[in-house]
């Protein structure tokens, strides 16, 4: 509908009569101007191509004058008083408008009136099953920057409450165990591998092999330090490591399976129950994941069970790059550092431009040359390429 004036009549009633009226002067003039200038223009055209008009040069001359006289009455008579009456009615068309509608600056009773915003309610944070917890301080004191979780392996816990588990303290049984001579080589070899700060320090040494073939290959000996000072065997386990080669996902996406060789300490903070990768979509239970930090990013690097058809696996490589053990044994395992190796252990060196941390065994000390300690497990993994058959281990 158009809008309505203060009479309440239509408003193109109004714009009609702003239409100027003209008078019978003016459409005069505006014909003898019309008149002249076709004149004048015609004559100019004979002119110029030459054409001899008797007369022509009297014309020009009784036109001339002629046409401007015409215009000058044109403009007094059309032009300026059209002009005029254009902006007088401009004006009040505006005023008409603002009549109409007025402006909040002009009526103070309908200016808008300021309302606080009403921000939206936050949700309470949710608890982010695969978020990466942060890690522990590693520079003498200094907090620590928080560190994104790897792209790889990508994990979540499963939060479901669980019943306390009844003592697990059998292993479970193996068809072909060790030689025994071949354990005391292993025994030789890992207090070989220990320097005294180790050795001091830990009270609990998972040595890991994971070579792909010799007496030693794809299994994890476990050696309880004595109170004599002594190191005892307490278990030997048939485990799978990485399998060292680019291997397809769930996705189809090529990942990495390497287990890096080096000594590791276990974060005590990520030791679960059940926990399962969605990168593999596998699940892992009694994960007991390492304190190692890599060009600033936390590493998904864990022992834990084996489920399905991996434990018929177990004595060759078959991971994903983690330590795989017999579900039983990961969960003797699991209960048993769980329960009696908590306490503080030394916190290893931390390079601050590369964001890593060491795995060559090199331990941290304040500038006094004291060890720096942390709260954890006293538990030292030490992972080695070596299956027994070279004393000298190949490390890579």
């Amino acid at each position: 509908m158009l809008p309505r004036n203060e009479t309440n009549r239509p408003a193109i009633g109004y714009l009609g009569a702003m239409q100027p009226r003209s008078n019978i002067s003016t459409l005069k003039a505006l014909s003898l101007v019309y008149l002249a200038s076709a004149s004048a223009f015609c004559v100019a055209i004979a002119i110029n191509s030459g054409t001899r008009i008797p007369g022509a040069e009297k014309m020009v001359a009784l036109a001339a004058p002629l046409a401007k006289a015409a215009a000058a009455t044109l403009n007094e008579k059309a032009v300026q008083p059209s002009v005029a009456w254009a902006v007088r009615k401009d004006k009040e068309l505006f005023a008409w408008m603002v009549r109409l509608n007025p402006p909040a600056a002009l009526s103070p009773e309908k200016a808008p009136v300021a309302v606080a915003k009403k921000e939206p309610a936050k949700a309470p944070p949710r608890l982010v099953a695969n978020a990466a917890p942060a890690l522990r301080p590693a520079i003498l004191g200094a907090p620590q920057k928080q560190v994104a979780a790897p792209p790889e392996p990508h994990l979540s816990l499963d939060l479901a409450p669980q019943a306390p588990e009844p003592p697990n303290l059998t292993p479970a049984p193996e068809v072909n165990p060790p030689d025994p001579a071949e354990l005391t080589r292993v025994l030789s070899h890992m207090k070989l591998s220990l320097t005294k700060e180790l050795y001091e320090n830990f009270d609990l040494f998972l040595y890991v092999s994971k070579a792909d073939h010799g007496p030693w290959s794809q299994r994890m000996y476990v050696f309880q330090k004595q109170a004599s000072g002594d190191l005892k065997m307490l278990y030997d386990f048939p485990v799978s490591t990485g399998r060292e080669v680019p291997t397809p996902g769930p996705t189809g996406r090529l990942l990495t399976t390497n287990t890096p060789p080096g000594y590791y300490e276990l974060d005590p903070d990520r030791m679960y129950r059940r926990y399962h990768s969605h990168e593999w979509n596998q699940p892992m239970p009694y994960a007991m994941f390492f304190t190692w930090e890599k060009n600033g990013y936390q590493t998904g690097l864990a022992i834990h069970g084996a489920t399905g058809a991996d434990i018929s696996l177990l004595g060759q490589r078959a991971s994903a790059g983690c330590v795989r053990l017999d579900p039983r044994n990961a969960r003797l395992l699991f209960q048993l550092i769980h329960k009696d190796y908590k306490g503080l252990a030394p916190r290893f060196a931390y390079n601050r431009r590369t964001a890593t941390m060491s795995n060559d065994g090199l331990l941290m000390h304040d500038k006094a040359g004291n060890l720096q300690f942390a709260e954890g497990y006293k538990v030292l993994v030490f992972i080695e390429n070596n299956g027994g058959d070279n004393i000298v281990a190949a490390l890579f």
